[in-house]
């Protein structure tokens, strides 16, 4: 036994054989600012992530994605935060962006802004229905409130994604 204190920690998470942590693990998440520079800082940070965890195939769909969402984000709530969460689970990454800007109560503003998301997000529907994955948007449950957009990419069709 190792009387160096650092060689295991119980809360350590557990590695594959290639010496990856294990995908279950995988959990990751952050504050970005809602502006212009906002979807390059949130691809670079995603891309760290999966290069950490092994997942180096699925950048390209991933990156489009988070772009994407981080990027309809911010035009629509300009100015304010913007909390990005990526998480690997059932053999998908799901990425979330949580944004301030509230749903309306009237149906019709409702309506408009409900048009404007979707087709700001035309692209990243695009791919994320290529590589076999869901997405949606709805009213946030976080105590600010807000919205919350979110995509699943199943491992499978965002390593084939390029391929296709």
């Amino acid at each position: 036994m190792s009387t160096h204190p650092f060689i295991t920690c119980p809360s350590s998470p557990p590695a594959t054989a290639a010496g990856e942590p294990a995908l279950d693990t995988l959990t990751c998440s952050l504050t970005i600012p809602g502006e212009p520079l906002s979807g390059r800082i949130a691809r670079g940070a995603v891309r760290s992530v999966l290069h950490a965890y092994g997942l180096d195939p699925l950048a390209p769909a991933v990156e489009q994605v988070t772009g994407e969402l981080v990027q309809a984000a911010w035009h629509l709530d300009p100015g304010r935060s913007l909390y990005l969460s990526v998480r690997y689970r059932d053999d998908a990454l799901r990425l979330t962006v949580y944004d301030g800007h509230a749903p309306h109560a009237h149906p019709r503003l409702a309506a408009h802004c409900e048009a404007r998301r979707r087709a700001a997000l035309r692209v990243m529907a695009v791919v994320v229905r290529e590589c076999g994955g869901a997405w949606g948007f709805g009213e946030s449950r976080e105590p600010g409130g807000g919205t919350r957009t979110w995509a699943s990419l199943p491992r499978a069709g965002a390593i084939g994604y390029l391929s296709a």
